[in-house]
C-alpha cells in the first residue's frame, strides 16, 4: 500500500462511484469529468459501465434524458444541491424513464446546511442525519413518478485533479481569484448600514459576498476531506488576505475540529495568494516543455488543465484545417498509461532540452519493443525527427493501441515546438530580461517608454509583434515585479500616452477575442467607440496598479525583484521560493507574513500566555508533510520549484503542491479581468 497522497485520494472517491454506475447512463458536470480524466481516466468508468453503448453524458440542461431500456442513472456533480443545478436534475429526470437515481456531490452535507441558512448550532445537532440529501431524495422518486423506486444521494470528495504525485489542482475553483483593492470599494458598496472596509487587511469571512464566502466553504470541504485521507491534523497558515480567510474557515470548520481530535499525524497547510506575485505567472523564464505545450496548444473543451494535441498525423486523412475536428484529439493526462505516465511525469521534472531528448528516448524504446524499422540517429532533436518516429506507428494498429499515451504526448512536443509561438517564447524572455535590468536602474515612465513603440495595430503586426492580449501580460509583469511606485507627473503622463495607443489598438482589432470583449464589454471592434475602449483601459490600469501594491501589506516579502549591480545582472526571486525558504529556514524565526490561524480558544490562549511565557507559537515547519495551496493558480515551473526548495532545505519532509489551476501567461488577464470575481456561479 503507497503512502496516502493526492492520487490515492482521487481514486478512492472515484471507486466509489465506480462501484454504483454498472448500466447506468452517466452525467458528469465539467469539473468532475476533469478529476476523472486526472485521477483514472474515462475508460476506467467505461469499464465500471460495463454497457455495449457509450452512456456518458455531459450535464446542463441540454443534455439528453435516459430511454426506456435505460432505467438507471448516475449523476457525479462537482457542485451543491441548489437552484439551476437541482431545475436541470428535474428536467433530466423527467424527460427519461428512470427508476434508480444515484446524485453524487463532491460538496459535503455540512455546507449544504450552510447553503440553507442552517445555523452553525441547530447544524452541529444534525450530527450524522443528513435532511438536505434525504429531502432531494424523495424528490428525484417523486421526479421518476413512482416513491418505491430507488433514489441515493452522497457525498464524494471529487476536489482533485492530479496531475503528478505531488501536484493536484481543484478544477471547480479554477475561477477563484485572490481580491484586489479596487474589490474593496465593491464590497463598502453592499455595506451600507456598516462599517466600511479600509483596506484588503480588513475584510474577513462575515465581509464577502454570500456567493463567494460559499464557494470558499465549498473548497474548504474538499480540503478537510483530503486531510482525512492523509491522517493528518493541520495547522493553518496564510500569505495574503483571502488566504487569510480561507485559512481561517479551514481552521475553523465545525467537522474539521471533530476530524482533528483523532487524527494521528501531522501537517501544516499553508494558503498563498496569487496576486502576491504575478511575475511568475505570466513570466516566460521557465524552462519547461510543459510549461510551453499548455501555453502554445489550445485548451481541451471543458478543460482548465488540459490541451488539444492534434492526432491526423496518425491517419490517412490529409492534415488540412477542415480535417482537424474530424479526429477526436489527444491530450497529455495518461493516467490509465503506465508509459505514458512516466513520460508525463519526466517532462514535469527536467528542463527543456532534456525533456525533449526524453521524449525521443521513449519513443525510440517503444519502436524497438514494437519491433517496427526506426533509424537512430544522434545529436540535436528536431520536431521533423521525432514526427518520423510518430509516423512509423501509423499503420500498425496493434503498435498504436500499445503506445497511444505515449503517441500523444510525442505529438504534443512536435506541435510546440513547430508552433510559432514557441518561438516568440524567447522574445518574450528577452524582452523580460531587458526589463528586470531596467526596473533597477530606470523610472516607471523609462520602463513605460520601452513599450510604446511595441504597441501596434493588426495592420502594422508581423508575426514577431506582440497581439494586444500579450501586450496586457507585459503590463502585468511590469506592473507585478515593480511592485510599489510613486506616481509623478512623468509617469501620469507616460501612462496616458500607453492608455491612448491601447485604446486605438483595441478599437482597430479586426476581431475582438474573448478576452478584449471582456475587458471593452463589446463583442465587435466596429461597435467599440474610442472613448468606450479608453474608459475600458483607464479600469485595467486600475487594475495594474492594484497589482503593483498587492505586497503593500506584506513586512518581509516586499520584493520579487533582485537589482543587478557592476558584478550580477538584476534577477527576479519568486514568491512562493520566499516563502518556502523562510518556512525551511534553519533558525526558525517567527514568520512575519505567514501568518498562523487559529482554531479556537485554546490556540489563543497558547499565543496570550507566550507574551509572558515559554510557549512556542505553531511553526509551518514543526510537522512532516507541508501542503502548499496557492489561491489563483501555479505554473508547472513553480511547481517543480517548490517540490526541489523542499528536498534541498528539509531532505525527509514531504510536499503537497495544490492549486486551482494550471496556468499559462494569457490565463492571468483573464482572471484579473474577470467581473464575477466576487459574485461566482455557484450554480444557483
Amino acid at each position: 500500500m503507497s503512502t496516502p497522497g493526492v492520487l490515492s485520494f482521487t481514486q478512492q472517491g472515484w471507486e466509489q462511484v465506480l462501484t454504483k454506475v454498472k448500466r447506468a447512463v452517466v452525467y458528469l458536470d465539467a469539473a468532475s469529468a476533469e478529476s476523472l480524466h486526472w485521477g483514472c481516466g474515462s475508460t476506467r468508468l467505461l469499464e465500471a459501465v460495463g454497457s455495449p453503448a457509450c452512456h456518458l453524458r455531459e450535464f446542463g440542461p441540454e443534455a439528453i434524458g435516459g430511454g426506456v431500456e435505460q432505467p438507471k442513472t448516475v449523476f457525479v456533480l462537482s457542485c451543491l444541491l441548489k437552484g439551476r443545478t437541482v431545475d436541470t436534475l428535474r428536467d433530466i429526470i423527467c424527460r427519461s424513464h428512470f427508476q434508480y437515481c444515484v446524485v453524487v456531490t463532491a460538496v459535503s452535507h455540512a455546507v449544504h446546511l450552510t447553503a440553507n441558512h442552517v445555523p452553525a448550532a441547530a447544524a452541529a445537532e444534525l450530527e450524522g442525519q443528513e435532511p438536505v440529501f434525504d429531502q432531494l431524495e424523495e424528490k428525484l422518486c417523486e421526479w421518476m413518478g413512482n416513491m418505491n423506486y430507488t433514489a441515493e444521494v452522497l457525498h464524494v470528495p471529487l476536489l482533485l485533479a492530479p496531475a503528478a504525485p505531488y501536484l493536484a489542482l481543484t478544477p471547480a475553483f479554477a475561477s477563484l481569484f485572490p481580491l484586489l483593492p479596487q474589490d474593496v470599494d465593491l464590497l463598502n458598496s453592499t455595506r451600507l448600514d456598516k462599517r466600511k472596509l479600509g483596506s484588503l487587511g480588513e475584510v474577513d469571512s462575515s465581509t464577502l459576498t454570500s456567493m463567494l464566502f460559499l464557494q470558499i466553504r465549498c473548497l474548504v470541504s474538499g480540503i478537510s476531506s483530503l486531510c482525512e485521507h492523509l491522517g493528518v491534523r493541520e495547522e493553518c497558515f496564510a500569505v495574503g488576505s483571502l488566504s487569510r480567510i480561507i485559512a481561517a474557515d479551514l481552521a475553523n470548520y465545525a467537522p474539521a475540529k471533530n476530524r482533528r481530535k483523532t487524527a494521528t499525524g501531522r501537517a501544516s497547510v499553508v494558503f498563498v495568494d496569487r496576486t502576491l506575485d504575478l511575475t511568475g505567472a505570466v513570466g516566460h523564464h521557465g524552462d519547461n516543455l510543459v510549461e510551453k505545450i499548455i501555453s502554445v496548444l489550445p485548451q481541451l473543451p471543458g478543460h482548465t488543465n488540459d490541451v488539444m494535441v492534434n492526432m491526423v498525423e496518425l491517419t490517412a486523412l490529409q492534415p488540412e484545417e477542415e480535417n482537424l475536428n474530424v479526429v477526436a484529439p489527444g491530450c497529455l493526462a495518461q493516467s490509465s498509461d503506465p508509459a505514458a505516465k512516466a513520460l508525463w511525469e519526466a517532462l514535469l521534472h527536467t528542463k527543456h532540452k532534456e525533456a525533449v531528448m526524453e521524449v525521443r528516448r521513449h519513443l525510440v524504446e517503444a519502436a524497438s519493443r514494437e519491433n517496427l524499422p526506426i533509424k537512430m540517429s544522434m545529436g540535436r532533436v528536431t520536431p521533423a525527427q521525432l514526427l518520423s518516429y510518430i509516423q512509423l506507428f501509423k499503420n500498425n494498429l496493434k503498435a498504436l493501441r500499445n503506445n497511444c499515451g505515449l503517441l500523444q504526448l510525442g505529438l504534443a512536443t512536435v506541435q510546440t515546438l513547430k508552433n510559432p509561438q514557441a518561438a516568440k517564447w524567447d522574445n518574450f524572455l528577452a524582452f523580460e530580461r531587458l526589463l528586470l535590468q531596467n526596473i533597477g536602474e530606470s523610472t516607471m515612465s523609462t520602463v513605460l517608454n520601452q513599450l510604446l513603440p511595441m504597441i501596434k495595430p493588426s495592420t502594422q503586426r508581423t508575426n514577431d509583434d506582440y497581439s494586444p492580449e500579450e501586450l496586457l501580460v507585459l503590463l502585468v509583469y511590469i506592473y507585478s515585479i515593480t511592485g510599489e511606485f510613486t506616481v509623478d507627473k512623468e509617469l501620469g503622463d507616460t501612462e496616458e500616452k500607453v492608455k491612448k495607443a491601447l485604446a486605438q489598438v483595441f478599437c482597430e482589432e479586426a476581431e475582438l477575442s474573448p478576452l478584449l470583449q471582456k475587458i471593452t464589454g463589446c463583442d465587435s471592434s466596429m461597435n467599440l467607440a474610442f472613448h468606450k475602449s479608453k474608459v475600458a483601459v483607464d479600469e485595467l490600469f486600475n487594475s495594474l496598479r492594484d497589482i503593483a501594491g498587492a505586497r503593500s501589506l506584506m513586512k518581509q516579502f516586499k520584493s520579487v525583484h533582485v537589482p543587478g549591480n557592476h558584478t550580477h545582472q538584476a534577477t527576479y526571486r519568486p514568491l512562493l521560493k520566499q516563502v518556502v525558504e523562510e518556512i525551511f529556514n534553519p533558525e526558525k524565526p517567527d514568520p512575519i507574513d505567514i501568518e498562523h490561524v487559529s482554531s479556537g480558544l485554546t490556540d489563543l490562549l497558547k499565543t496570550g500566555f507566550s507574551m509572558f511565557m515559554k510557549v512556542s507559537r505553531p511553526h509551518p515547519s514543526d510537522h512532516p508533510l507541508l501542503i502548499l495551496f496557492v489561491v489563483g493558480g501555479i505554473t508547472v515551473s513553480e511547481a517543480k520549484m517548490v517540490k526541489d526548495l523542499v528536498v534541498t532545505l528539509k531532505p525527509g519532509s514531504q510536499v503537497i503542491v495544490l492549486s486551482t489551476r494550471l496556468l499559462k501567461p494569457l490565463n492571468i488577464p483573464e482572471l484579473l479581468f474577470a467581473t464575477d470575481r466576487l459574485h461566482p456561479d455557484l450554480g444557483f
